[in-house]
């Protein structure tokens, strides 16, 4: 199902996410939502989604589609730093223009400021407008890669207008581009599916008594992940479990030394941390029923924090790092709890376990909040930021 309202008779899209099609992450799930699923409100009209073919799949001679109509573009060298990554992103931009028809009217999204695919779109359509999208992973590259600084400046330099999901990444952007005019950067919140908001699932009961929290993103080191589960291993009336990408998972562990044990490996019942590995979308709404808290412990900022609302959608809580962007987006409608001292977080943690009404409010808070950001007004001002600048 997607959702509704979608915006028709605007300029056709091009865009790009130089990222295996099943790769994980919330910018990879915003693309499909907008751009790549039957019936994405920005899909369709002759426009064009690029990206890379799955890490497992076979060669597929340069060019490929997936399911839902993705061009896979099969292009060698993936690199991020030095002369490797430019060969990278000229070799990308051929087969971009190898590859697609441009439609008369067409805007292109830039859907990141850093990285292989925007300023592939950019040598490959050089005379199209441009709307570039900021997410979180662009601003933390730049920070801290001399070549990815200069894509960033290159690529808002580029850009017609900049789309940023919160006030704090229009902040962050400004520090790490300071020559861009505050003029060009647009202001739209990113969405989640329509149909998350019509019929939340019931919460299902605590079979023995714990509270059950729930982790799901990448173990990168600004997530938090390592931190989270080194408190929870240690806390008492306390279940967390893990969704995360199996390939993570090791580094993690040897990181906690046997903190929690491997995927493969049996679990008894008591352990404090469940593996879940990396679920399909709509198995991680389903798994929202069976947990309590959703718990966001990233270190320094979220772009906008899609797997939050999410699970506020379907019913379940959230207790976060109070960082930039995810503070602004969840509000008051969430639990802030500085997740680097585990005496707040435990204190916190025996209080929801006691407090049913406590959870509940959070449960009704977070419903309320994530009606904000449907989909189908994401999809809507996107499209009439493209007919403006067409």
């Amino acid at each position: 199902m997607v959702s509704t309202g979608a915006p028709c008779g605007h300029a056709p899209v091009i865009t790009a996410l130089d990222l295996p099609a099943d790769a994980p992450g919330g910018s990879v799930e915003l693309l499909y939502d907008l751009y790549g699923r039957p019936g994405a409100p920005l899909g369709g009209r002759g426009g064009q989604v690029f990206m890379l073919p799955p890490a497992d799949s076979p060669a597929v001679g340069g060019l490929g589609r997936d399911a839902s109509g993705l061009t896979l573009l099969d292009v060698p060298g993936k690199s991020v730093e030095g002369p490797s990554f430019w060969r990278y992103a000229a070799a990308l931009a051929e087969a971009m223009t190898a590859a697609a028809a441009l439609p008369e009217g067409a805007v292109a999204h830039l859907q990141h400021l850093a990285f292989g695919g925007s300023p592939a779109l950019i040598r490959a359509f050089p005379d199209v407008p441009r709307i570039a999208l900021v997410h979180g992973t662009d601003l933390l590259h730049a920070e801290n890669s001399s070549t990815q600084s200069e894509v960033l400046n290159l690529v808002a330099r580029a850009a017609t207008r900049i789309v940023v999901p919160t006030a704090a990444m229009a902040d962050r952007l400004g520090c790490l581009a300071p020559h861009l005019s505050p003029r060009l950067v647009v202001h739209i919140p990113w969405g989640i599916p329509d149909e998350l908001l019509t019929a939340p699932p019931p919460p299902r009961p605590r079979p023995d008594g714990n509270l059950r929290l729930l982790y799901a993103g990448r173990l990168t080191a600004e997530k938090g992940s390592r931190e989270l589960v080194t408190a929870c291993t240690s806390l008492l009336g306390v279940r967390l479990s893990v969704a995360a990408p199996a390939d993570q998972y090791p580094a993690l562990q040897a990181k906690l030394s046997g903190a929690a044990s491997a995927p493969d490996r049996p679990q008894a019942d008591t352990s404090p941390v469940r593996w879940l590995g990396w679920l399909p979308r709509a198995r991680l709404w389903e798994e929202f029923a069976s947990h309590d808290l959703l718990v966001v412990p990233s270190t320094t900022l979220e772009a906008f924090g899609l797997v939050a609302v999410e699970a506020q959608a379907c019913g379940l809580p959230v207790l976060h790092q109070p960082v930039p962007g995810l503070s602004e987006v969840l509000t008051g409608s969430a639990l802030p709890v500085d997740l680097a001292d585990p005496a707040a977080l435990a204190s916190e943690l025996d209080r929801l376990r006691s407090d049913p009404a406590a959870l509940a409010g959070l449960r009704a808070a977070g419903l309320a909040n994530a009606a904000r950001y449907p989909l189908s007004r994401t999809a809507a001002a996107l499209a009439d930021l493209g007919d403006q600048i067409a």
